[in-house]
């Protein structure tokens, strides 16, 4: 709909009457999980018998609460160290990868280029399970070649992280290659005309000027690593991220304490995605 053009009142009203079914298409299931998470139900349903904080601070079973519950607390500290690496590997190289497609120019450039964006269109399951099968294969290989069994490769945190850095990675190579290729190169020139070397006005130029998408890549990253299932699921070991604990929970049959650990990470991940807008449109000078 072009607002400078008239319309009539029933189209706008059709119009308006869209946005607002799409917005609560959006927020009721969100509202229903932040609901349900205060209910004095041993069942995250209806009907509400009352409001409670037990299945935050309940100390014993069956009301056992989000921050009393190791196992959840144990996840959730797995979540967030895989997060961290994954965030780190993947702002670094998606940096490298930045300057690479925006700065240099060589054969098979855009062929690289598209290389690189296969993994935000494979699935993830197909993901997770081909990484699976080349590590097995490596350590097969490694064994009868030098009888060594490398288990770091086996399924465990190692692999989830490169797991998870294997498509993040993409994503964070986008970011910072929007922001990068706003930058007036003729500013490094400047510095270096004035005795810096490259490196040196990579560093004090344009890393400064590429900070708002160094921050929001490294927040996005964490998002999707803590949300990411699919490929998890086929390269996790014995410590289990929190999408996983939470998909054994509900297997067993779900109590509202995940509603409350659903709460925590939409209100986290709520929080961090205002901070990634906000640094995002931090002024380019």
């Amino acid at each position: 709909m072009i607002p400078t053009l008239p319309q009539p009142r029933s189209f706008r009203l059709i119009y308006n009457s869209y946005i607002l079914l799409f917005f609560v298409f959006l927020a009721a299931p969100l509202t229903t999980v932040a609901v349900f998470a205060f209910n004095n139900s041993l069942f995250p349903s209806l009907p509400w018998n009352g409001f409670t904080l037990d299945w935050f601070l309940g100390t014993t079973e069956p009301r056992l609460g989000l921050f009393h519950d190791d196992a959840l607390l144990e996840s959730i500290g797995t979540s967030g160290f895989v997060a961290f690496w994954v965030s780190v590997a993947s702002v670094g190289i998606g940096t490298s990868n930045a300057f690479l497609f925006e700065r240099e120019k060589f054969p098979f450039r855009n062929a690289l280029y598209i290389l690189m964006l296969m993994p935000l269109v494979v699935p993830g399951v197909i993901l997770g399970i081909s990484i699976l099968v080349f590590s097995n294969s490596i350590i097969n290989w490694v064994e009868q070649l030098t009888g060594y069994e490398a288990d770091f490769l086996r399924p465990g945190l190692l692999l989830v992280v490169l797991g998870q850095f294997s498509f993040i990675a993409t994503i964070t190579t986008l970011i910072i290659s929007a922001r990068l290729r706003k930058f007036d190169v003729s500013l490094e020139e400047a510095a270096m005309n004035l005795g810096a070397s490259r490196l040196t006005a990579i560093r004090t130029v344009t890393i400064p000027f590429l900070k708002p998408a160094l921050i929001a890549a490294a927040i996005i990253s964490v998002l999707m690593s803590f949300e990411n299932f699919n490929t998890t699921l086929m390269l996790v070991g014995s410590d289990a991220p929190l999408t996983i604990t939470m998909f054994d929970r509900l297997r067993e049959g779900s109590t509202p304490v995940l509603n409350a650990v659903s709460l925590l990470l939409i209100s986290v991940s709520g929080m961090l995605a205002l901070v990634s807008l906000f640094v995002q449109r931090a002024p380019e000078h």
